[in-house]
């Protein structure tokens, strides 16, 4: 029996490693001696340089950048034998590092992740898969841009730092001075949201809020990224408005499409093509995914979804167990999910499961690998 595990984290609850474990245990109690093949998953945010380097053989490699209110500190890449970097946002401009008090997406910059990038590639690394998740900026990557060469002036002539409150003072890029590295490097950048620079759905008056933007610091955010918006149509030729997840991070997006040429692509994806996904689960019996909450957005570039995907390809049942279910979520059998199982029922209530989850999750496990091979699996 070959069982494979690759389930998201539940949010607040347990992590990805977490059920790693509590699986591993039910697998022991009901089969024994089974083959466990544990698969950490990340979606580009915090903990995806960990959840890479826990499934591929690889270097952490510490650069001293500057975190989103530009004070130094110290963040890492990975670097694998296959030549490959991979970078996370969040080591270097992630919300994380900013007290709940000091929170002002006009005031932070992505410089230091620019600074990661940089000291990636001057190292040789031509090949870099970025995650842009958990973010404290909304700059439209201007800091990073910066750190690699790209330069943003004012009406003056003057080169800005790029932080959020710069955007309304743009009125051109300067490319020449982009760093030659770039010239031969592939992007790949970890994405799962779709959102455009600007409007309704924008960076600045979706993602601006909760980053610690007020009403009227997302007005004054807007503002400027329709004027960064306009600078980058007339630069480029590009409408950063119809880039699907130009928005993403604070507009990290743009800048890695747009002026670094870097590819956005389904962060699940991304991930299980780095762990080379497909031969953990080569002979495998059964494969067990899931996430926090189970819905119709599931069913639209998640950890589940993408997990499902490579099971039914592969023809290898699968499992999601997830915390509770909402609207949709029948969506996700169409993706190679065979069965779905939740930790709340008429007995256990969403609170209680919050509270009790690794006794909850556990007893679960137990249930449906009990029930593998029977009528119950369908």
């Amino acid at each position: 029996m070959k069982i494979v595990f690759a389930s998201d984290s539940f949010k607040g609850s347990l992590s990805s490693e977490k059920i790693n474990q509590l699986l591993g245990r039910a697998a022991r109690e009901v089969f024994g001696s089974p083959e466990v093949v544990p698969v950490v998953l990340a979606d580009g945010g915090e903990g995806t340089l960990a959840a890479v380097l826990a499934l591929k053989k690889g270097r952490k490699i510490a650069v001293t950048v500057h975190d989103p209110l530009m004070n130094e500190t110290e963040a890492y890449y990975g670097s694998f034998d296959d030549g490959k970097a991979v970078i996370e946002m969040a080591q270097a401009s992630g919300l994380t590092l900013i007290p709940e008090g000091k929170r002002n997406p006009l005031k932070t910059s992505s410089i230091g992740t620019g600074e990661l990038i940089r000291a990636a590639l001057k190292a040789g690394h031509r090949e870099l898969v970025i995650g842009i998740g958990g973010s404290a900026t909304n700059d439209g990557g201007m800091g990073a841009a910066a750190a690699l060469g790209i330069r943003f002036l004012d009406k003056k002539g003057k080169a800005l730092e790029g932080r959020g409150e710069e955007l309304i003072n743009v009125t051109s890029i300067y490319m020449p001075d982009r760093i030659s590295e770039l010239n031969d490097a592939k992007i790949s950048v970890m994405c799962d949201v779709t959102n455009p620079l600007c409007g309704p759905m924008g960076a600045s008056r979706v993602f601006g809020p909760q980053k610690g933007a007020d009403e009227v610091t997302v007005k004054a955010l807007e503002e400027g990224m329709e004027n960064y918006r306009d600078v980058i149509r007339h630069t480029f030729g590009v409408d950063p408005d119809k880039v699907p997840g130009a928005g993403a991070a604070g507009g990290m997006g743009a800048a890695l499409k747009i002026m670094l040429g870097g590819e956005l692509r389904s962060g699940i994806d991304t991930l299980l093509d780095l762990c080379d996904f497909g031969r953990l689960i080569s002979g495998a019996d059964l494969i067990i995914t899931g996430e926090g909450r189970l819905d119709s957005q599931s069913a639209s570039g998640k950890a589940v979804q993408g997990v499902g995907l490579r099971a039914k390809r592969a023809g290898i049942p699968c499992i999601a167990i997830c915390g509770c279910t909402g609207e949709g979520f029948e969506k996700i059998k169409e993706c190679g999910v065979t069965k779905v199982v939740t930790l709340t029922d008429n007995n256990i209530t969403p609170e209680q499961a919050m509270e009790r989850a690794e006794e909850i999750y556990y007893k679960r496990a137990v249930q449906v690998l009990r029930s593998v091979g029977t009528k119950e699996m369908e």
